[in-house]
């Protein structure tokens, strides 16, 4: 069968040709009537030239080689109107495919959504108590996942579950005396600083060794305050020149959100109170102008009588004088965690573990006085953790940051020269 575009051109050929028939027959026509003139009237020769058109059209009309022509006509007309209607068709079926690709993404939404309301109904109502108290700790621990643990838990079952898993620091106050620093350290020793892997159960994370404690300063990231941002681990290291950083102490960060100006507790640094009232008091952890560390419950003057060079606020304590704080229960969470310890000869430990991910669930507290037990720490205390816990370490961070939003600003950093 001929396509459209064969029969448009056969159409197309015999419309010229009889166009050219007709043209020839009027042209005859009048000839006839210019060289002779036997026609007596007008009238009669009108009647003879109509005759002939008429004719000729029926001959043309019968041709079979015409048939058709109407139909391709009016598909030339539809062609039209589609071409036309084009942009149009195009948008609808654009609209057609956002459409359905909002369907899919806000019914996959669901579904997880779903699937995490599950989740935690089983934790905090399954038949394991143990896996609802970590569950539970592990959220209210955090500044912006506090809400799973709170969605279907009254406030004092949440205060019930976090006594009975806590940790009872002493009220002692570190014991300079035990720390006897060895002064025969060389910045060029290879084991003057050290870092390396460490795994659990339900972490991993990396464990830094300071031979020499004068090495190690709190890093502030500027003024404080509410107007003011924080830096990150990364940015307070290269401004101090360090080899190596932690985080630090906590800051003001409602709903996860905190620009890291604003430190929790006191903040001293170089010998001064920079954040922080003198009679007010806090968890003190820092180095006095001997490079030893000080851990414990005091006031801001206190810490500055008894030579407090740098501190910031966190806690809880872990060990004071080589006494393990008591732990009731897990003790906590599993989340990312950052601690800081020092051995009997002064060597200063770093101690940053990953969490919230497949990989590295977290550590608990009790994870953490067992690891600075096992190193031989005889004070160590928790510094600030979950999505701001990183370890910097020969110009880049080297643990995986649990962070969502990047690297976090922070007002304190533990800096290492």
């Amino acid at each position: 069968m001929p396509s459209n575009k064969t029969q448009r051109n056969n159409d197309s050929d015999m419309l010229d040709f009889t166009m050219d028939d007709i043209s020839e027959d009027i042209s005859d026509s009048f000839d006839d009537l210019s060289d002779d003139f036997q026609y007596e009237e007008l009238d009669d020769y009108i009647d003879n030239f109509q005759n002939k058109m008429k004719g000729r059209i029926s001959d043309i009309m019968s041709d079979n080689s015409f048939s058709g022509t109407e139909e391709v006509f009016l598909e030339d007309i539809s062609d039209s109107d589609e071409d036309c209607n084009q942009p149009d068709r195009k948008k609808g079926r654009a609209g057609r495919i956002i459409g359905r690709i909002a369907v899919c993404l806000c019914t996959f939404l669901a579904v997880v959504l779903l699937f995490l309301t599950g989740v935690v109904l089983i934790l905090e109502f399954g038949p394991s108590v143990t896996a609802r108290n970590l569950f539970v700790n592990s959220a209210m621990e955090s500044s912006a996942g506090k809400f799973l643990a709170t969605l279907f838990i009254s406030d004092e079952e949440i205060a019930n579950i976090r006594n009975q898993n806590s940790v009872q620091a002493s009220n002692d106050v570190t014991d300079s005396e035990l720390i006897n620093i060895n002064t025969q350290i060389s910045e060029n020793d290879e084991d003057a600083i050290t870092v390396e892997e460490i795994s659990g159960a339900t972490y991993k994370g990396f464990i830094a060794k300071i031979k020499d404690p004068s090495r190690v300063q709190i890093g502030i990231s500027g003024e404080f305050g509410p107007e003011h941002s924080g830096k990150t681990v990364t940015q307070q290291a290269e401004s101090y020149g360090a080899v190596l950083a932690t985080n630090g102490g906590g800051f003001a960060d409602p709903n996860g959100t905190g620009n890291g100006g604003t430190p929790i507790g006191i903040v001293i640094n170089q010998g001064k109170i920079v954040w922080g009232n003198p009679g007010s008091t806090y968890e003190v952890i820092g180095f006095d102008n001997d490079n030893k560390l000080v851990v414990g419950s005091m006031t801001g003057q206190q810490a500055i009588d008894r030579g407090v060079r740098d501190a910031l606020s966190f806690g809880p304590i872990l060990i004071i004088n080589g006494e393990p704080s008591s732990v009731s229960g897990s003790g906590s969470g599993l989340n990312p965690r950052t601690a800081i310890g020092q051995c009997a000869d002064g060597t200063v430990i770093l101690l940053v573990i990953d969490g919230r991910s497949a990989n590295s669930l977290g550590a608990s507290y009790a994870d953490l006085i067992n690891i600075m037990m096992e190193n031989e720490a005889v004070n160590a205390a928790n510094l600030d953790g979950g999505s701001s816990s990183q370890m910097y370490y020969n110009g880049k961070i080297i643990n995986n940051c649990s962070s969502l939003i990047g690297d976090r600003g922070i007002p304190t950093s533990v800096i290492v020269q």
